[in-house]
């Protein structure tokens, strides 16, 4: 039975710089020394080199994804916009995000909020950050829907009703038990699915 979440793990906090959305879109044009990097909070975040259990279950998870939504309604590490208050500061790259209208309503623009039904992080050594920063970056800007795949412990930690900048439905499912989003509940997803072993 799923388990509503009361213990949040250490937050471990990765490399920063400070920088604006603008610093930031107008250094990406150019070269940033191989780094790939995410701008939260006005703070440049390395996003560190993905371990083949990261990589493996993001992939597990896009299939999934794409068998539910069709795959021109998933984008993979791709900028998002967020609440007005912290757009100016912050432009989160999800692992994976789902659409509420076609990919092709966003070609020269980023998603806002309302058009998200879905985010998702997977989470190795970020757990801290991707359940308290991004969470709430997430929650205010009022995204419904939250998961983080916590690689570390096999479990899906599910994020639902944004209010006040926090989500305040958190529940974790485990390695053997289901959960649908709230845009497919008739498309229950396996937790263990996410892991090739």
């Amino acid at each position: 039975m799923p388990a509503t979440v009361t213990d949040w793990p250490a937050q471990s906090d990765p490399p920063r710089k400070l920088w604006t959305r603008t610093e930031y879109q107008e250094l990406c044009s150019s070269v940033v020394d191989g780094h790939r990097l995410e701008l939260i909070e006005g703070e440049l975040i390395n996003k560190m080199g993905k371990k083949p259990p990261h990589r493996n279950s993001v992939a597990l998870l896009l299939e999934w994804l794409f068998s539910v939504f069709g795959s021109r309604f998933v984008l993979q590490e791709a900028p998002i916009d967020v609440a007005p208050e912290d757009n100016p500061s912050s432009e989160p790259e999800p692992d994976l995000s789902v659409l509420k209208r076609d990919l092709s309503h966003f070609a020269r623009t980023s998603p806002q909020p309302a058009d998200l039904h879905l985010v998702i992080e997977v989470a190795d050594s970020t757990l801290g950050f991707d359940m308290r920063t991004k969470a709430g970056l997430y929650a205010r800007a009022g995204i419904v829907e939250y998961w983080v795949l916590d690689v570390t412990h096999r479990r899906m930690i599910v994020h639902r009703e944004p209010q006040a900048g926090r989500y305040a439905s958190v529940v974790a499912y485990e390695a053997e038990e289901s959960v649908a989003p709230l845009a497919a509940p008739d498309s229950c997803f396996r937790v263990r699915d996410a892991f090739l072993e």
